[in-house]
């Protein structure tokens, strides 16, 4: 299975690539760098005593606290941050500027992965969420470099889907040195895909730890006023293709019970901030940018919100959220940004993404979740006239959140005690070839 694992690798890398080009034709920065996607650099000394792996924005934004705790721990290692897409890339320096270092993860192709190692020369790896490279995994091991999985999420099916490769996920899953899970769902179906029951923790979800900015409350308050202070506002945030089309005319059929109602329509990737705005405009409705900073006019229906770094802003000024990438099979993304500010937020069907967290929320009338886009509108057009309800929702929202914390510093406790046991072991000799693939 390894052979044929390598083999699949090497002739998917053409394809690999002209995916970037094409992705590029929305977003030019995937053309570019495309040597550290192949573990070639140039310039400064890429070493770090500890490299994260965040894939894009989300994931970043979830490593944010342990970045920080790293950098003021131990200011002398350096840090190395991996992402996959040029979004990350930007929200990390937007977040860290030149604190941290950063390039992009190299496929998992051994020759890259190597050069790689040998550029960084990493002594601990925390790995965020659900990325599984077996050929990282295995240069690691290697190296003898400890491998952390942290806030570790497992879908059903994406656990169906490593079963089907047998002993090689098995052997794959033994590689990590710890595994530290979001909650015993995700725990179980790593043991069940060969994970040693010694390695695995259930440490929680560090997204119920989000660290807002003492200035989010001020910001929201202008971001209001941008909108019209009076108006009913609802953000459909992290939206994904074939989704907006399904919220614009749920948006209509708001409209015409509170007819003053304002949408702020956020899509995940930047890539499609000029599709999305064509959409709207042909859809015969009337659109704001953030990106023009100016006010909505009364008769504005819908905002656009095509910047970077601004999604909590707009969470915190809304009266409802909307969890994207639920009405379509993308999974949903986190509902916890909008309780963080206590408002009410609803997701769609598929959360498969964050399962155990939209069940706790529904659980404790802290969120809604609808079957369809019918649903939606229900649910919006009666929170949208009930001030109360809300209420009611929103501070069962923050109730859950201040009851889940505590999983920044199990997580952080675990890191630092393995760190220090790698700082305070005897240096290892430079790898040979062999160890190194």
């Amino acid at each position: 299975m390894q052979r044929l694992y390598d083999l699949l690798l090497y002739l998917a890398l053409p394809f690999a690539l002209l995916r970037l080009l094409w992705r590029s034709r929305r977003l030019p920065a995937y053309r570019e760098r495309w040597g550290e996607r192949l573990g070639y650099y140039e310039g400064s000394d890429l070493g770090a005593a500890i490299w994260v792996h965040a894939v894009s924005v989300g994931e970043v934004q979830a490593a944010q606290p342990v970045i920080r705790h790293l950098l003021e721990r131990y200011p002398g290692l350096g840090v190395m941050v991996t992402t996959t897409t040029p979004t990350g890339s930007a929200r990390l320096r937007a977040l860290f500027e030149d604190r941290v270092r950063h390039v992009y993860v190299p496929y998992d192709i051994r020759s890259a992965v190597a050069r790689f190692l040998d550029a960084v020369r990493p002594r601990l790896v925390l790995v965020m969420e659900t990325e599984v490279w077996p050929n990282m995994l295995r240069a690691c091991e290697g190296r003898a470099i400890p491998v952390v999985l942290a806030n570790a999420r497992l879908s059903r099916r994406s656990a169906k889907g490593y079963a089907r490769l047998g002993g090689f996920a098995r052997q794959t899953f033994r590689r990590f040195t710890v595994i530290a899970a979001q909650a015993q769902a995700d725990a179980t179906r790593f043991l069940e895909l060969g994970a040693p029951p010694e390695r695995v923790q259930v440490t929680g979800s560090i997204k119920f730890d989000l660290h807002l900015p003492a200035s989010l409350r001020e910001q929201a308050e202008v971001m209001r006023r941008l909108w019209g202070a009076g108006r009913p506002v609802w953000v459909a945030a992290s939206t994904h293709e074939g989704e907006e089309e399904q919220l614009l005319a749920v948006h209509r059929r708001v409209c015409a019970e509170v007819p003053d109602a304002l949408l702020v329509l956020v899509p995940r990737h930047p890539e499609r901030f000029e599709r999305v705005a064509a959409l709207v405009a042909r859809e015969g409705l009337t659109l704001v940018r953030r990106s023009a900073h100016r006010p909505c006019p009364a008769q504005t229906s819908v905002f656009l919100g095509d910047t970077m770094g601004e999604l909590q802003v707009f969470l915190a000024a809304a009266d409802i959220a909307f969890i994207g990438g639920s009405l379509v099979k993308v999974g949903g993304h986190n509902l916890l940004e909008a309780a963080a500010v206590g408002v009410p937020a609803i997701i769609g069907p598929h959360s498969f993404n964050f399962a155990a967290i939209t069940r706790l929320m529904v659980e404790e009338g802290a969120a809604a979740q609808v079957a369809d886009a019918a649903g939606l509108t229900r649910r919006l057009c009666a929170w949208l006239t009930d001030a109360a309800e809300r209420a009611r929702i929103g501070e069962n929202a923050l109730r859950v959140m201040a009851e889940n914390r505590g999983a920044l510093p199990r997580l952080l406790a675990l890191v630092d005690g393995l760190l220090g046991s790698e700082l305070d072991s005897q240096p290892r000799p430079k790898p040979t070839a062999q160890s190194a693939g």
